[in-house]
């Protein structure tokens, strides 16, 4: 297939797919008149890199993912190289929910201490 039909398949631009050939992530491959050809392996690939960037994978670390696939594995994660950025990922994700969970409780605390009522509010006396 060609970078048109391949892009429109994958729900991305032939730009985008312009972008990943240069980055090495996308076979360059060329029919015998010139033009970029494609099959459903490098739609799988892009199907890949695709999913972990939808869920926050930055570009670079899709690779391993292509290279297992581009080495015959049924799945982008079925090598060890994939397992470690699993991992990596998992750890930072872990670190950001920690942070999040303490700004909550911060903001948490500021609200609460935020809806009582001043003591002007309570008739003017203090206790």
């Amino acid at each position: 297939m060609r970078i048109g039909e391949l892009a429109e398949r994958a729900g991305t631009t032939t730009r985008t797919l312009r972008y990943y050939e240069s980055r090495g992530l996308l076979p360059a491959r060329r029919d015998e008149l010139g033009h970029r050809a494609y099959d459903e392996s490098d739609l799988k690939l892009l199907r890949q890199i695709r999913t972990l960037q939808d869920f926050g994978f930055e570009l670079e670390e899709t690779r391993p993912f292509v290279e297992c696939l581009r080495a015959g594995h049924p799945e982008g994660d079925s090598c060890p190289a994939s397992l470690a950025v699993y991992r990596r990922k998992l750890d930072e994700l872990d670190a950001l929910i920690g942070e999040l969970q303490a700004v909550r409780a911060t903001i948490a605390v500021r609200l609460a201490s935020a809806d009582e009522p001043p003591l002007c509010e309570l008739g003017g006396q203090e206790l």
